[in-house]
């Protein structure tokens, strides 16, 4: 396990102030953005898949700089509810915004990649030491419900010589509007094409099976605490809670295990072939390449093109060529692969694009 984690995670929930607990209920101050707000010179909401990251980098930023950032964990839905109705300075989402939802917005809307992140599929079954191998067929068959069984001949013919109980699946899904659900069904979608129809692709999804929970928190849990549960949540929570996490078959062929080198080598050569004029809305799950961890995403922050507050403008644009410099150093520390230099230097060049005044 990794025990920096256990560190980073305590310390999210006393910054964040209005993120989610553990069992999955909104905490009081969530709701009400001024009490959760309180004293901080910046605020945000959203996407807890990169929530440990964050939180590292928004302390370690304070204590560098002064400036107290305050980041509500409420899921990528909410960051960008909450951007939208401009009660935070900045939201954050595991899912680019849509063309709808930039429409909505009062103003241009930036989208900076951060990090990028291995979505893992967890389980909970007692006896079974390696690692499970599965394909994207068998993980939408299971998520679908036309797999029951955990010894269903669809998962051992995966797994040869692996002993595995005749124990229902539960499949434990996301409740609330998630980034980490985007990405898991933006991969099924890539490589399944009975689920790329149904249940499809999207922050919410009507499941056809299992049982939901809030944020990476309440999968995460819900998986350690329940025999014969199977989930997807981010690799960071799956590390926190004694998870495994199943390899997947890529594009190669290859059973590969999430990693921060394999998330990276998911998104080799990627930059390169980015156009300068790239929105940087862009996914990589299911890419091509030797090792490349298929269930593989960006995050991002969601930054206003235009800050009415001159002071704010300076604060926002001064965090985000910090993130980009000193905060990218510390990715791997919290299993998040840092962002290729490529793109590191096109999305500086990025942050001059911002500008104090009014919103259109």
């Amino acid at each position: 396990m990794n025990t920096r984690i256990l560190l980073a995670l305590p310390l999210a929930a006393a910054l964040a102030c209005g993120g989610e607990k553990k069992g999955g209920s909104p905490d009081s101050t969530a709701a009400n953005p001024a009490t959760a707000t309180s004293g901080a010179d910046l605020t945000g909401a959203g996407a807890t898949f990169p929530y440990p990251i964050y939180s590292k980098w928004f302390s370690d930023y304070a204590s560098a700089t002064g400036v107290k950032i305050n980041y509500q964990s409420i899921g990528s839905g909410g960051g960008i509810r909450q951007l939208t109705e401009g009660t935070v300075d900045f939201g954050a989402s595991d899912a680019p915004m849509s063309d709808a939802e930039l429409a909505k917005a009062k103003g241009p809307i930036l989208h900076f990649p951060t990090v990028i992140g291995a979505v893992v599929i967890t389980y909970n079954l007692n006896g079974v030491t390696a690692p499970l191998k599965l394909d994207g067929d068998a993980i939408a068959e299971i998520f679908s419900g036309k797999i029951t069984k955990w010894n269903d001949p669809r998962i051992a013919s995966l797994n040869h010589g692996v002993k595995l109980p005749a124990r229902d699946i539960l499949v434990v899904h996301r409740s609330d509007g998630s980034g980490t659900t985007y990405i898991f069904s933006d991969y099924l979608s890539a490589v399944n094409a009975a689920w790329a129809t149904a249940p499809g692709k999207g922050k919410g999804l009507s499941w056809p099976v299992g049982i939901g929970a809030k944020g990476n928190e309440g999968v995460s849990g819900q998986v350690k605490q329940t025999e014969g549960a199977i989930g997807y949540t981010e690799l960071a929570y799956a590390e926190q809670n004694h998870l495994p996490a199943a390899a997947i078959r890529n594009q190669m062929g290859e059973f590969v295990e999430p990693s921060i080198e394999s998330a990276t080598d998911a998104a080799a050569g990627m930059s390169a072939k980015l156009p300068p004029t790239t929105d940087f809305r862009i996914s990589i799950v299911n890419a091509p390449g030797k090792g490349a961890y298929p269930i593989t995403s960006f995050t991002w922050l969601l930054i206003p093109k235009t800050i009415p507050s001159a002071k704010k403008e300076k604060q926002i644009t001064d965090f985000l060529r910090w993130y980009l410099t000193t905060g990218e150093k510390s990715a791997s520390s919290l299993d998040y692969a840092p962002l290729p230099e490529q793109l590191v230097t096109m999305l500086t060049a990025r942050v001059d694009s911002i500008s104090a005044g009014s919103t259109p």
